[in-house]
């Protein structure tokens, strides 16, 4: 069988909830929407339900998958409800619902509904993405409470910079979350993994762990906090084939590297039809057995090429890493312009082995 695959690793992944919650003393729901970011959402959430507050999908589909498989534990829908009609299945299933448009809130209003629901009330603090306008605030947390269809009501925002630890975006972002709620009764979340990392002095009942479960960083920079995560996909292949190079030779489509001097080229069973991101340039970073060495030329769909020429040891059958403990996740998308959330997501057609459970 082609050796690519993806080693996932459960304990690590609680290592990391557990550092969410250790660094907030809140309580924490793990982001397991767009499959885990590519980990596996309903792997990922058996490995963590007997210690996660709740887990958290950006719409009911990834919900009902997770109650499919058994998951009984609190599920938020970060993107709400998209048509009315969903409603029933959502009290149905048991989920929680974010509420960040006027018109979620005259659906449940005109509703018929079994029992009351659980709402995170969305405020639109400064991201301009969805939630609702700061004046609206106020009126819908009383038209909530008055619809006599909720139990509870948690009060939430989103932070658009909370990655960049020395911009005031974020404390501005609070000052309007603040102004908004003043007089409201009701249980906070704001932070996400950026902000649980970055961002000690933010209040926050609830926090959202997405990235950092998964031990990336979510920083452009060296973080105290993020040097603590550790990787829990091991993204590997092997050379299924051996160049022996003279100078001047090109390789790969398009001919984007041509040999400086005599080198030594492993083919990787590895391509972007798997997820690894195509615009990933020539020195990208790997691992060949057991050694740091580079990408050459350009990706493939099915192949890439890596620098065997200081790395005697290697050859066919040789291991490498093209994303894990060694070869973190966030340098190979430096390298390739992109976000770890991005390459995570992008994973397809590779076999995922867990480990750790």
């Amino acid at each position: 069988m082609r050796p690519a695959r993806a080693l996932i690793d459960l304990q690590a992944l609680r290592h990391n909830y557990q550092l969410a919650r250790e660094v907030t003393g809140a309580k924490a729901l793990a982001v397991v929407k767009a499959d885990a970011y590519g980990h596996g959402a309903v792997r990922v959430a058996q490995a963590l339900e007997a210690e996660a507050d709740g887990f958290a999908v950006a719409c009911i589909e990834e919900a009902l998958e997770l109650r499919a498989a058994g998951i009984s534990a609190p599920v938020l829908l970060l993107e709400g409800f998209f048509e009315a009609d969903e409603l029933p299945l959502i009290i149905e299933h048991d989920l929680w619902c974010v509420v960040h448009s006027l018109w979620q809130l005259d659906a449940i209003e005109q509703a018929r509904l079994s029992k009351p629901l659980t709402v995170w009330l969305k405020l639109d603090s400064g991201m301009h993405r969805v939630g609702l306008h700061p004046k609206d605030y106020h009126e819908a947390y009383q038209r909530l409470l008055a619809s006599g269809k909720v139990a509870k009501i948690v009060l939430m925002s989103h932070f658009a910079r909370a990655d960049e630890l020395d911009c005031v975006r974020s404390d501005e972002q609070v000052a309007v979350f603040e102004a908004a709620r003043k007089g409201l009764a009701a249980e906070v979340s704001l932070r996400n993994s950026p902000s649980v990392l970055g961002w000690p002095a933010m209040s926050s009942d609830w926090v959202r762990p997405g990235i950092m479960l998964y031990g990336a960083t979510p920083f452009g920079e060296e973080q105290a906090l993020a040097a603590r995560l550790q990787p829990v996909m091991t993204l590997e292949s092997k050379v299924i084939c051996v160049r022996e190079l003279p100078a001047g030779e090109p390789v790969g489509y398009g001919a984007k590297f041509v040999t400086s001097k005599p080198m030594r080229i492993g083919v990787v069973a590895m391509g972007y039809a798997d997820g690894y991101p195509r615009h990933a340039p020539t020195g990208t970073p790997v691992l060949v057995a057991g050694q740091r060495s580079q990408l050459l030329g350009r990706v493939s769909m099915d192949m890439l090429c890596v620098d065997l020429t200081d790395v005697p040891q290697a050859g066919l059958g040789s291991t490498v890493e093209l994303w894990g403990k060694n070869i973190l996740a966030s340098d190979v998308a430096v390298a390739a312009e992109t976000i770890p959330y991005q390459i995570f997501c992008n994973l397809r057609r590779v076999p995922r082995l867990y480990c750790g459970a």
